[in-house]
């Protein structure tokens, strides 16, 4: 089981960046898959993720309206399209899988499967 983030980076305060994850090993029609990140010094936390069996993702209140998460169970991928960036956005994130649904897809602690992460830093 593999899950390959990428699409990190610098960018400005006000600016979109597209986090991409491609999943390889199994396939994601029965789990759930999403994004946590951790910023220094601070614990990580679910940002956005959708449950196989649910057509509206879920999104933490600090990105709701700004990012948008959307997955191509034919091609194992889910993307995080993140705009108007902000400073506190800067993070390390991570695509993660669990077999939960609903809600529970953002809590950590019921991750099977974590990627790399990949680092965004919102700065002028």
């Amino acid at each position: 089981v593999q899950l390959q983030a990428s699409g990190g980076g610098l960018v400005q305060p006000g600016g979109s960046l597209r986090l991409s994850c491609a999943v390889s090993g199994f396939t994601l029609d029965y789990y759930s898959i999403g994004w946590f990140r951790q910023a220094p010094g601070k614990e990580r936390e679910g940002v956005s993720c959708i449950s196989s069996s649910d057509s509206s993702p879920y999104y933490s209140d600090s990105v709701k309206g700004r990012f948008t998460l959307s997955r191509d169970n034919a091609k194992n991928t889910v993307h995080l399209q993140m705009i108007s960036l902000k400073p506190e956005d800067t993070a390390v994130y991570y695509c993660a899988v669990s077999s939960v649904r609903g809600v529970s897809c953002s809590y950590p602690d019921f991750v099977d499967f974590w990627g790399q992460g990949t680092l965004v830093t919102v700065s002028s």
